[in-house]
This record gives structure tokens, C-alpha cells and sequence, in this order.
């Protein structure tokens, strides 16, 4: 074990780690001596892993940082991040707190390519933060998520980039997971519209979507709810899959329906851009039944840009049974018609929805949508305000 009391420590791997105030930098070239500087790692560790492949399927427990100390575990080179490859989990840690994960790249695992959780003690992972963290080519079939996070609280993702998760799992799947911000994440080519890019369920509470950017994400851009098995909930005594998500400042290009509310208690979406949603712009659904939890509910969809085509928007809205659509607020949105300019109110049909203070039929002057581009240009005529992913 490391003991930054020692003046150097010696480990097995043959790494000597000089004491910095408190604080121990260890650096690691192969999978052996990553394996043990985890095992040994306290608060202030920095573990740092040089360029190269690793065998996935790392794992460990109880990694336990402090505020004034967290553990970061980075590659050396953010321009040529280690890349680890395959595994059951490409990487999983359980019970973590404070702790960074920081240019890594993680690809071809079985099952979910990062994951962290609580290891079913509630409350014990927390204060984590995922910066320039690539996930890719997880899976492929099934329920495989490409980042799954479990029973976190406080907790931060940004600058990450998730592709070609499982057919049926998610890009980022939350479970129970409260007061977590995704930012400037790009979420991409999920491998059927049973996937989805983000979702949070499970009880989870206070999370932020924001300048995040979705292509060709699944079937939903992003799941603000679910339906989660009842032994899987944190708390355990949620009455909602979700609630208060709120989802700003993001792009959808390429989804079936960039937003669908499941089983949430409290969602915003609002100063987002949505390209051609290819069924619905937003769904609003129940399907976790359970007695105890409240009817999807109280969400606010609000200056938002929407741009679809009239033959392959089905409705704007695709509303389930056991919902209460009544509680929603739609006010502001910009809605325009590509393939039929001039006609998109009539093609819109957003009943039995109402909007207050819409705009319609109004080009909003997206800049090279076909091409990827969702930015505006200054001629731009429908203008509620968004301001689009980076």
C-alpha cells in the first residue's frame, strides 16, 4: 500500500513514488501496475497512464478521495489516451468517492462499457467527475449501456463522447443518480431506436442536460424517466422515476423523438435546437404503474427551435395513458416546416396540447443542417432565444 508518510515507497511493480506535500503521482505502462496503484491509491493520488492498449475488464472498490484531495486517474497524454479494450466492463468502480477519470478512452466491452455505483451501499459513491471520457462500440446487443452510473450523488460529466452503445441500453444510463450535470457531451449512432442517449430514472433527482449534442441517439434523445425494476430505486421510497431534469442549450439531429417524459415529476427543456425528429418531438409516458408513483407530470417545454418535415413527423406530441399532459407548459417554441413552408401549423397538430406565445412558419436559418451544422445565422427569422450546443 502507499503511505505518503514515507519519504519513498516502493511497490511491487518496481514505481517509486516520492512524497509531494501530501500528495502521490504515480505513473503506469502496463495493466499489472495500473491494477495494484488503484488497489493502493488514497486521497491526493494521481494515477497516470501512459499511451497504449490495456486489457478491459478493470475493477476496484472503495477508491476514497477527499474535497481538498480527490483521486484522479488520467492519461499522460490527453492527444493519445490510453485505450482500454474489451472486458465485461471496460472499467467499474464501486462505492467511489471523490474521484476524477480524465482522458481515457474505453471501447469494445461485452457488457457496459464504464460503470460506477453505489455497490448497493447507498450514499457511498459520490463527488465524481468524468472529463474527455470516450466510450465507444459497447455491446452490441441488449441492455448494454456505454456509461452507467448507479446511486451517485454529486457527480459531473463533460467534454465526453459515447457511441455505438448496446441495441437496447443507453449512452449515459442513470440510476437513482442525484444532483449530476452532463455538459458538452456529444451522444452518437446508437445501433437501434430501442436505445436511448441519456437517461435518468430510478428515483434519480436534480439533473442537468446541458450543450449536449445527440446524432442519430435512438429512439429517444433523452429518457427524463423510464421504468426501473422497484428494488433498484434510490431512495427505495421514490414516488417518480424522475424528477426535476432539466435539459438546455443541446442539438437533436437524427432521433426518433428528442425528449420523451416517463414517469417524471418535474422536467424543463427549453433554448434547445431539434432537427427532423423522425416521429415526435416530444413523448409523454407512463410506464412504470406501480400504484405508489405519480402520473408523468409538471413538465415545461419552452423556446425551444424545432425544424421537422410534415412527411415524417407523425405528431408533435406522442401522449400515453395514465399521464397528466394537462400539467404541461409549452410557451415560446419556434416550429418551422421544411418541406412545407408556410404550412407547418397545419401540419403541426400539437393537440390536445396548447401553445402560448408560439412562432410558426418562420425559417430560422439553421446554418448547414444536412451536413451537421445546427448553429444559426443572423437572418435567421424564428429566434425564441436558443443557444445551440457548442
Amino acid at each position: 500500500m502507499f503511505r505518503a508518510e514515507s519519504l519513498c515507497v516502493f511497490v511491487a511493480c518496481g514505481l517509486f513514488l516520492p512524497r509531494l506535500a501530501g500528495a502521490v503521482e504515480v505513473s503506469v505502462q502496463s495493466r499489472t501496475e495500473l491494477v495494484q496503484a488503484l488497489r493502493g491509491a488514497r486521497a491526493g493520488t494521481t494515477i497516470v497512464i501512459a499511451p497504449g492498449r490495456y486489457e478491459g475488464g478493470i475493477s476496484q472498490a472503495g477508491l476514497s478521495g477527499t474535497a481538498e484531495q480527490p483521486i484522479l486517474v488520467r492519461g499522460a497524454d490527453a492527444k493519445n489516451p490510453p485505450v482500454f479494450d474489451g472486458g465485461n466492463s471496460g472499467i467499474h468502480f464501486s462505492s467511489a468517492r471523490h474521484l476524477e477519470l480524465r482522458d481515457l478512452v474505453i471501447q469494445g466491452s461485452k457488457g457496459n462499457g464504464l460503470n460506477l455505483d453505489d455497490g448497493n451501499a447507498v450514499g457511498s459513491a459520490h463527488d465524481i467527475v468524468l472529463s474527455h471520457v470516450v466510450v465507444r462500440d459497447v455491446g452490441p446487443e441488449g441492455n448494454r449501456d456505454g456509461i452507467k452510473l448507479s446511486g451517485l450523488n454529486r457527480f459531473r460529466l463533460e467534454q465526453c463522447d459515447i457511441s455505438q452503445w448496446g441495441s437496447g441500453g443507453s449512452g449515459v444510463d442513470m440510476v437513482g443518480c442525484h444532483d449530476g450535470e452532463l455538459a458538452d457531451c456529444r451522444v452518437r449512432d446508437a445501433r437501434s431506436d430501442g436505445a436511448n442517449g441519456i437517461q435518468a430514472k430510478g428515483g434519480s433527482r436534480n439533473i442537468s442536460i446541458r450543450r449536449c449534442r445527440f446524432e442519430n441517439a435512438g429512439g429517444r434523445g433523452v429518457n427524463a424517466g423510464g421504468s426501473t425494476g422497484l428494488p433498484y430505486f434510490r431512495p427505495s421510497d421514490a414516488a417518480y422515476e424522475a424528477k426535476d431534469i432539466t435539459i438546455e442549450d443541446c442539438e437533436f439531429a437524427g432521433v426518433q423523438a428528442a425528449v420523451a417524459f416517463v414517469g417524471v415529476d418535474g422536467a424543463t427543456v427549453r433554448h434547445n435546437t431539434i432537427y427532423r425528429p423522425r416521429r415526435w418531438a416530444f413523448r409523454i409516458l407512463q410506464e412504470n404503474n406501480d400504484p405508489r408513483f405519480v402520473p408523468s407530470r409538471n413538465g415545461r417545454i419552452e423556446k425551444n427551435v424545432i425544424v421537422f418535415r410534415s412527411d415524417e413527423l407523425s405528431m408533435a406530441f406522442n401522449i400515453g395513458g395514465m399521464t397528466a399532459s394537462e400539467s404541461f407548459v409549452l410557451m415560446g417554441n419556434a416550429w418551422y416546416c421544411s418541406d412545407r413552408p408556410g404550412q407547418g401549423q397545419r401540419a403541426l397538430r400539437l393537440s390536445p396540447l396548447t401553445e402560448q406565445g408560439g412562432t410558426y412558419d418562420q425559417d430560422p436559418g439553421l446554418r448547414d443542417p444536412e451536413a451537421g451544422d445546427l448553429g444559426r445565422t443572423r437572418t435567421g427569422a424564428g429566434d425564441p432565444g436558443v443557444r445551440p450546443a457548442k
